[in-house]
C-alpha cells in the first residue's frame, strides 16, 4: 500500500482508506469518535484529508477496525510519507492550496482556458505581466519564479499528458504588448510539438458553446484508486470538485468543448497566423 506519490495525493489516499475501513466496520462517524475518544470533527477532518492523521491515530483506527497486519503496516507507512516535502513547499508562500501537489502527480491534465494561456505554457514575461496585474510589486518576481518551476512538470521524464483547449480570445489578446505576445505564441507552438502536449482552439466562429461558463481543469491519476479531481480557480477562492457526479459533468462539458474546437493541426495554423500578424 505504500507509495512514492506526492504528499497531497498520499493524504487523499489515506483519508479514503480510513473512511472505507470505518464504513466497512458499519460504524457511524459519531460511534467511531466515541470509541476512539476523539471528537466527531476530528474523524471528519481525517477522513476528508483536511487533517493529517498521525502514526498514533492510524494505529488506534486499525485497532478499532481490526485491520490485518499487512494493511496496518501499509497505512502506517502511508501516514509517515505524508510528511515528506514536495518540491513546491519551497514556495509555500505562493502555493497555498493543494492544487500544485495534485497537478504534480497527475497522469493526464485536461484544461479549458478562456482568457489566458495556461500557466504551464506561459513564458516568463507573459507570466510576469499577468501576475503583476493583481499582486504587489514585491511579490511578483517570487511568483514568477514559482510559476517557471511549476512549468518544468511538462518536460520531466515522467511528464503527464497535457491537453489544453483555449478560446481564440486567449491568443488574440496581446498580454504584455505585441513583442511579449509574439514570444508567447512562439513558445506555445514549440510546446505543442511535444508528444505529451496538445493545444487546440475554439474559434470565434464556433459561436455559443459548452465552455462559456468559465475555465476549469480536470486532473486524472495513473492509479484507479485515485479518483479524478476538477479544479476551478476564481477571484473569491479556489474550488475543488471531487464528487463523481460533478467531475463527470466537467468531463462531459470538456468533451463538448472539444467538439467545438479546431483540430490540433488547424489550431496550430491559427496560432501561427496570429503570431505572424504580431510581427508585422
Amino acid at each position: 500500500m505504500a507509495t512514492t506519490h506526492s504528499p497531497t495525493v498520499r493524504l487523499r489516499r489515506l483519508a479514503r482508506e480510513l473512511r472505507k475501513l470505518r464504513e466497512g466496520s458499519e460504524l457511524t462517524p459519531e460511534a467511531a469518535a466515541a470509541q476512539l475518544g476523539w471528537s466527531r470533527s476530528k474523524v471528519s477532518r481525517i477522513e476528508t484529508g483536511r487533517t493529517m492523521a498521525s502514526r498514533a491515530d492510524v494505529v488506534a483506527v486499525c485497532d478499532l477496525y481490526g485491520v490485518n497486519s499487512s494493511d496496518r503496516a501499509g497505512l502506517i507507512q502511508l501516514a509517515s510519507e505524508i510528511r515528506q516535502r514536495g518540491w513546491w513547499t519551497a514556495y509555500a508562500d505562493v502555493f497555498t492550496g493543494s492544487y500544485v501537489g495534485l497537478e504534480d502527480e497527475a497522469a493526464l491534465i485536461r484544461q479549458w482556458e478562456v482568457q489566458l494561456i495556461p500557466g504551464l505554457l506561459q513564458t516568463e514575461d507573459y507570466a510576469r505581466t499577468v501576475i503583476s496585474l493583481h499582486r504587489p510589486a514585491g511579490e511578483v518576481q517570487r511568483r514568477v519564479m514559482a510559476r517557471m518551476a511549476r512549468r518544468t512538470l511538462l518536460s520531466r521524464p515522467s511528464a503527464p499528458q497535457f491537453s489544453a483547449i483555449l478560446d481564440e480570445c486567449a491568443i488574440r489578446r496581446p498580454i504584455g504588448g505585441r513583442q511579449v505576445m509574439h514570444e508567447q505564441l512562439e513558445a506555445l507552438l514549440i510546446a505543442a510539438r511535444r508528444p505529451n502536449v496538445q493545444v487546440r482552439l475554439v474559434p470565434f466562429g464556433a459561436g455559443e458553446h459548452a465552455g462559456l461558463e468559465g475555465a476549469f481543469t480536470i486532473l486524472s491519476f495513473s492509479e484507479e484508486i485515485d479518483p479524478d479531481v476538477a479544479y476551478v480557480e476564481g477571484t473569491a477562492g479556489d474550488i475543488y470538485v471531487e464528487s463523481t457526479e460533478q467531475v463527470d459533468r466537467c468531463k462531459l462539458i470538456y468533451e463538448r468543448i472539444s467538439d467545438a474546437a479546431l483540430s490540433p493541426e488547424d489550431s496550430l495554423g491559427l496560432i501561427s497566423e496570429v503570431k505572424d500578424e504580431l510581427a508585422r
